[in-house]
Formats: C-alpha cells, sequence, structure tokens
C-alpha cells in the first residue's frame, strides 16, 4: 500500500491546465508544506488564443487561494469586471427587450422573496443596486477595497490566453509545478486499466500517480486511451458551432461594460465581452438550422451595427465547432478529465471556466491519501461533477424554453416538450406558484443557485401567482421595507463608486512594474 507523497501530471496547458495545477499545487505541493509532486506536460507547438472570457465570482476565492493578487491579473490578462450578464431580445423580436442576471443576491434573500411585493417588471433593478450600476458604468468596488472584496458581487473578463500565460508563470514561480514542453506520443497502461504513463517524442516517460488530462477536446487519454464515452446534449442545447471576432473600442477611453452581453438573434446569439483593449465576440448557431454562410452574413449585420459596416466587413472571423455534451464519467481509474477533454456546452452564462474551478476544486478536496484509495475519490467526484452538468444543462434551457420568438424554427424547436429534461419540466410547473426553492434542486449546492433561476425566470416574464409561496413572501410591509433599502444603497453606490475604466486603469497602474510591461 503506497503512502502519500503522490505524483500528479497535468496533460495539457491553457486555462483549464495551468488552472488546474496552481489549485492542486497551492493546496498539496510540496512548496506549501504538502507532499505532492505536480508536472504539468503542454505541447510547445499549440498556439495561444485570445479568446474573452468571462468566470463566476468563484474565481476571486479561487485567485486568493492560489495566491494571484487581482492587480497581476488587469494588469497581465487584459483583465476587467464582470458584474453579472445583460440579455437582449431574447424574451421576444423587440431590440428593446431586456433583462439583467446580475451577481448580486436579491436584497434579502434569505429573509423572503420580493417578488411578490416588487413584481416581475424591472425585478433586477428592484431587488439589487447592480443592474443600475452596471447601466451606469460604474465598478463593483473602490481602489483602496481589498483585492477580492466588493460592495457589489463581482467576476472577472479576460483574455483566456494571457490568463493561461499568467497561471503559467505563476504555478511554476511561486507554486513549484515543474513544467515540461513535449508532445505526447503514447500513453501507457496497466493491466488493471489504470495509467502507467506517458511517453513524449523526445523519448521521456512521465510517470505518475494521477494523471489530469486537460489535453482538450482530443481527450489524449479520457477518450484516446481509455475510451470513455461522450454523452451528446444536442437534443437539449442544439448549439454546436461560434464565431469569433476581436472587435476594436470606438476610442482608448470608450467605457467598458462590466457585464456578459448577450443578443439574441434568429438563429442563435451573439455575446460581446468588454476588455481594456478590445471587445471580444461571437456567434452562437446550431449547425441544423442555419448554415455557415448565413450564420457569418448575420453576425457581421451585428457586427455592422457596432462598428459601422466598412469595419464590420473587415474584421477576422475565426469559426469554432464543437460538440455539446460531456462524458459519462470524468475520473476513471487515476485519470480525471477537467476542461473540454471533459466535456463542452455553449458559452452561455459562463459555465467553461466555472467547471474547470469545480473539477480542480474537487480534485484537490477529494485528493486520497493512498493510492488504493483512487476509486473512492473517482466515484464522489463523478457522482458530484455529474450533478453539476445537470444543473448547467437545464439552467441553460431556461433560457431558450421561456422566450416567446417565433421567427425561426430554431426557437419553436427550443419549446419542444421532448427537448426540455423532466425536472425543468417539472419545475416550471411548480413555479407558477411559488419562487423556486432549495427543495427544487436535488444537489446540496448547484452551480447556480435558486436566485439565479428567479432572475431569469422574472426576466423572461414566467408568470407567477405565488399562491404556493412561503407565508413570509407575503409579507408586504417588509418587502417594501427591503425594496426602500435597495434604492438607498443605489444612491450612495452612485455617489462613491469609480467608472469602471477609470478603476481598471488604477489598478493596472498600481501593479508591480514587471507585471505591466508583460
Amino acid at each position: 500500500m503506497q503512502q502519500a507523497p503522490l505524483s500528479i501530471l497535468v496533460l495539457g496547458g491553457g486555462a483549464a491546465g495551468w488552472l488546474t495545477a496552481a489549485v492542486l499545487a497551492a493546496e498539496h505541493g510540496r512548496t506549501r508544506g504538502g507532499h505532492c509532486d505536480i508536472v504539468l506536460v503542454e505541447s510547445p507547438d499549440v498556439p495561444t488564443v485570445g479568446v474573452g472570457e468571462g468566470t463566476w465570482p468563484s474565481m476571486r476565492e479561487t485567485l486568493r487561494r492560489i495566491g494571484l493578487s487581482e492587480k497581476r491579473l488587469f494588469a497581465e490578462c487584459d483583465a476587467a469586471f464582470k458584474q453579472g450578464s445583460l440579455f437582449s431580445s431574447w424574451r421576444s423580436q423587440s431590440a428593446d427587450d431586456r433583462y439583467y442576471h446580475p451577481f448580486s443576491l436579491p436584497h434579502g434573500y434569505f429573509e423572503l422573496d420580493l417578488a411578490a411585493t416588487a413584481g416581475l417588471e424591472n425585478y433586477a433593478y428592484a431587488v439589487t443596486p447592480q443592474a443600475a450600476i452596471c447601466d451606469a458604468g460604474l465598478a463593483p468596488k473602490q481602489l483602496a477595497t481589498p483585492d477580492y472584496a466588493g460592495v457589489l458581487n463581482y467576476g472577472y473578463h479576460f483574455d483566456a490566453g494571457k490568463f493561461g500565460q499568467c497561471l503559467r508563470d505563476h504555478s511554476v514561480s511561486q507554486l513549484g509545478v515543474r513544467h515540461i514542453q513535449a508532445e505526447v506520443e503514447r500513453v501507457e497502461g496497466r493491466d488493471d486499466g489504470t495509467v502507467a504513463a506517458l511517453h513524449t517524442r523526445d523519448g521521456q516517460r512521465l510517470a505518475a500517480d494521477l494523471f489530469v488530462d486537460c489535453s482538450g477536446s482530443a481527450g489524449l487519454i479520457i477518450d484516446g486511451h481509455l475510451g470513455i464515452p461522450w454523452e451528446s446534449k444536442t437534443s437539449v442545447l442544439f448549439n454546436d458551432r461560434a464565431l469569433a471576432a476581436q472587435v476594436p473600442h470606438a476610442s482608448a477611453d470608450a467605457p467598458i461594460a462590466s457585464v456578459t452581453r448577450s443578443t439574441a438573434r434568429a438563429n442563435g446569439w451573439v455575446w460581446d465581452i468588454g476588455l481594456p483593449t478590445r471587445r471580444g465576440m461571437g456567434y452562437v448557431y446550431a449547425s441544423d438550422f442555419v448554415d455557415d454562410d448565413a450564420a457569418e452574413a448575420d453576425f457581421r449585420s451585428f457586427l455592422a451595427g457596432q462598428v459601422g459596416e466598412a469595419e464590420a466587413q473587415e474584421l477576422a472571423v475565426r469559426q469554432l465547432r464543437f460538440a455539446p455534451g460531456h462524458r459519462s464519467v470524468f475520473w476513471q481509474g487515476n485519470c480525471v478529465a477537467v476542461g473540454m477533454a471533459a466535456g463542452f456546452i455553449e458559452p452561455l452564462e459562463a459555465s467553461a471556466l466555472a467547471l474547470i474551478e469545480q473539477s480542480a476544486g474537487l480534485i484537490r478536496d477529494l485528493l486520497p491519501a493512498q493510492t488504493d484509495q483512487m476509486d473512492l475519490a473517482a466515484k464522489r467526484f463523478n457522482r458530484q461533477m455529474l450533478a453539476h452538468w445537470d444543473n448547467i444543462i437545464e439552467f441553460l434551457k431556461l433560457h431558450y424554453v421561456l422566450s416567446t420568438r417565433s421567427d425561426s424554427d430554431y426557437w419553436q424547436a427550443h419549446r419542444q416538450p421532448e427537448s426540455i429534461p423532466e425536472l425543468l419540466q417539472e419545475n416550471l410547473a411548480l413555479w407558477r406558484h411559488r419562487p423556486p426553492g432549495r427543495q427544487d434542486f436535488p444537489q446540496a449546492q448547484p452551480l447556480f443557485p435558486p436566485a439565479s433561476y428567479r432572475y431569469v425566470l422574472n426576466g423572461m416574464g414566467q408568470p407567477c401567482d405565488f399562491a404556493r409561496a412561503p407565508r413570509a413572501d407575503q409579507n408586504h410591509d417588509r418587502a417594501r421595507a427591503l425594496l426602500a433599502e435597495v434604492q438607498k444603497q443605489l444612491a450612495s453606490y452612485r455617489q462613491g463608486l469609480p467608472e469602471n475604466r477609470q478603476l481598471i486603469a488604477q489598478l493596472i497602474s498600481g501593479a508591480p512594474p514587471g507585471a505591466r510591461n508583460r
């Protein structure tokens, strides 16, 4: 029976590989007093792609635990604040139809649900100051506010390629992760089905106790060697392609939106992520409903409304293809898949990095002390991650199910009962008479809490008669007092919070010189 230390090998870099390596090294690495040797091997030939990416607020705690300062994040990763998502034209085709899914919980959330008093229209504006703060272009904190803290809840937007490079430098220099650049050509297995080692083109044999497959959609170990099946989710979420473009700001001092903007189109939707140096924009669609040329034409038409016809036609547009779904299991034997090797669905609500965070954190927390306990860790990991995937898929489907758009087969197909998960169908029936609650979700801590469902349900106009709402929700006097407190908070925040771009510039100027020059 082998005792700790354990050796861990992460296959693949990028945000998935380096974030996983950093999370594990910060807790279990030798430089932090742990007993694990952590190695990351990646191909030297994989190009860095600068895609704008959004995170959840959980990334703040992740950065704190690995010891990466916010100032460095902003200076090196072209980062900006994200306070939630703004959805336009999802409920109907109207350009004026918009609603927020802010990161801050509704005021008084743990006391009562304010919807019965506030009403469904402009719900996010009534129950939190955050929607109005985002409209005003203000940041969620002040310069003097400590790292990772804010008066309003927030995550980040950043350049995913630069984020991976920043994590690499931090992991190697501060966390003791050993970095190997080599092309992996072969996986060596054992008779019991576990992985013994990876063999590289230059003749290295890299053995380990635990292998983390972050090799992207190729899944070199989890698929190529172990053959773990892929569970397609195309019957629920149809989108399988995306177009991406880097769009310049109108001017160097143009405001930076602190929300991910999501605008529905006839056959898909457009994302718009504001970074300090540019906007990352993309068009997500389903190849079963629109061909590539028509999708690009619609995307460029949308871009023309943002930057003008001539510039929209000149922008470089890159196509991405993906198969929506995930592995039937994620941890098999002594190999666990993270990132696109584990699964991928459309980027609505920024679930990709959140799932990487969840996976890395679970590996950290479930890491066995002895290799003969690997199967126990795998069993718990698979159970929890499958529940997270189900929760995310149902939450994303919610956005489509509630739409009244009828301008294409794409939107009408999304409302067909056979495409809606059973649990979501049950919940939608119940939520016509009471707000979502913890009792509606089988897992103890769903990635999207009931408050997120409330923001989308109200934003999309789902009716609720509150006939079965908790009695506390009918305390209208208390609810009106809480709603008044929201308006007082808003007035205070308007006075004290800086503009988003202004604070980002101040954070970057206060970063160490080496970070600013990278």
